[in-house]
């Protein structure tokens, strides 16, 4: 993950539990997240992320995937990364579309 593609996600991201009787030190969030995108776009299973590539286990990718869904930090994020390459003019808002799951739809 880029230096400058981390400077956008870092501050979106919850605080982790605070450690008050020590144990386990916290896999970094950084870390996590590039294990979280490894297995998203390899398709391999969470439970064969190999620990010696630095990401943690797979379960502590898909636990961290999880909360940060329900944080709704995804969502964020998305937005964040859509105004930025608007800002900069990389969006061509005439082939853009809509559909409900960005923006419901009126009933009726």
């Amino acid at each position: 993950m880029s230096d400058e593609l981390w400077r956008i996600v870092e501050p979106l991201l919850p605080a982790g539990p605070s450690k008050v009787r020590g144990g386990r030190p916290r896999i970094p969030d950084r870390a996590v997240l590039s294990g979280i995108v490894f297995v998203l776009r390899s398709g391999m299973p969470w439970r064969m992320l190999p620990k010696e590539m630095g990401f943690g286990s797979g379960v502590t990718c898909w636990r961290r995937l999880r909360d940060w869904q329900k944080a709704g930090v995804w969502q964020r994020l998305h937005r964040a990364l859509l105004d930025r390459l608007g800002k900069s003019g990389e969006v061509d808002w005439s082939r853009a579309s809509l559909d409900s799951a960005s923006v419901p739809a009126k009933g009726g």
